[in-house]
């Protein structure tokens, strides 16, 4: 979608700093970092939002959380420990309709998160 900043970002049209990217996913820094590990996991193919998601999009969405291990082992908070967000819907905090996986780490994060 010509439109759409992350898959701008995912055709290479926008720079970010990559940390980690395969054939069906890329991983880049948040701008607007929450933690100092603030990493957005994001499919190649658009998919609005989780609720799109289809049957055909299973593996798809598995290989997100691939990614975000692989951002762990690369930011080497994988034995301190990171976190997982997906927000879903404006409602959810979700502000650019591309599916997002956010990985934060490397502080101290509270429950329930704010």
């Amino acid at each position: 979608m010509s439109d759409c900043i992350f898959c701008r970002i995912a055709a290479g049209e926008i720079p970010a700093e990559v940390v980690y990217q395969d054939d069906d996913v890329i991983a880049f820094r948040d701008l607007n970092p929450q933690a100092p590990t603030h990493v957005l996991v994001i499919p190649r193919k658009h998919i609005e939002t989780l609720h799109h998601a289809e049957q055909d999009d299973a593996t798809l969405m598995g290989k997100l959380f691939l990614g975000a291990q692989q951002v762990a082992e690369v930011d080497g908070i994988a034995e301190s420990g990171y976190r997982t967000v997906m927000n879903c819907g404006a409602g959810a905090g979700q502000s650019v309709f591309h599916v997002h996986l956010h990985v934060l780490g490397g502080r101290s994060l509270g429950w329930p998160p704010g």
